[in-house]
């Protein structure tokens, strides 16, 4: 069923232009379709469901507390995305609110705090159980070093990866990954995957919506991605679509029209 999305995949990206990564898979069937799925790019913030997956494996652990408080202190605040970094130092929050700002708001001050709470050993063993075999982690965010020892990246394929871990309950346990995936989707950027998808509430009151999404974009300078899971039709279908050298705008118009295809392969439209 997705291989019939191969054509106009590949056309699209080689009219676009620049570097792409994309892949593709419906959970159920195992079905899967890649672009380039195993080229290394610059992670930005898709790092931070990995890192969101390593928190609650300590917190399934035993060794935090998902309701732990974190107090914010003014060298944690750095710039980009998120709302910490205008916050008073000293105001607590819960660990679990920390990782909600992380994957909604792509909050840079609460990964890092995150960061220093749980380590670069939970985040690359997170990395490794759910087989993301051609990725790296090992910068905080807004701050690398002079001399890095290596840079985050990751691939489409294994951040498809990831999200397979966590649909199908297997990244840590079947609780934790239900909690991961609801966080996911109340993601506020949406403005790449799902910005040509219908709008999802149906006519009347208290229908199920048309689709749902779980999903975790990045962008840096020259870097646009977005990566999840769309539920449609009966089918949980990953998307991860990672680019390089493309204009931000004109990448955000591919992923819409990547994730509109998606859509109306499985809602049954032509």
């Amino acid at each position: 069923m997705l291989s019939a999305l191969g054509p106009s995949l590949e056309r699209l990206t080689e009219e676009t232009g620049g570097q792409w990564g994309i892949y593709l898979e419906d959970v159920r069937t195992g079905e899967r379709l890649g672009i380039a799925e195993h080229q290394r790019f610059y992670a930005a913030s898709l790092i931070k469901v990995p890192i969101m997956t390593a928190v609650f494996a300590e917190a399934y652990a035993g060794r935090l507390a998902l309701s732990d408080k974190l107090r914010l202190r003014r060298e944690d605040q750095v710039g980009g995305a998120g709302v910490l970094q205008h916050f008073t130092p000293g105001t607590e929050l819960t660990v679990y609110d920390a990782v909600t700002l992380m994957i909604i708001q792509s909050d840079n001050t609460a990964t890092n705090m995150l960061i220093d709470l749980i380590g670069t050993d939970a985040i690359r063993t997170a990395m490794s159980r759910t087989e993301m075999v051609n990725s790296s982690f090992y910068n905080k965010l807004m701050i690398v070093p002079a001399e890095p020892e290596g840079y985050n990246e990751v691939t489409a394929a294994d951040m498809g990866s990831h999200f397979r871990f966590l649909a199908t309950g297997k990244a840590i346990s079947y609780n934790s990954c239900l909690q991961m995936i609801n966080i996911l989707k109340r993601q506020q950027h949406r403005d790449r995957l799902p910005c040509r998808l219908p709008d999802p509430e149906g006519d009347v009151i208290g229908m199920l919506p048309k689709w749902e999404l779980a999903n975790k974009t990045g962008t840096v300078t020259n870097i646009t991605h977005d990566a999840g899971i769309l539920y449609v039709g009966g089918h949980a279908v990953i998307i991860c679509a990672l680019s390089k050298n493309v204009d931000a705008k004109a990448a955000g118009e591919v992923m819409g029209q990547i994730g509109r295809m998606v859509y109306d392969l499985y809602a049954g439209r032509s």
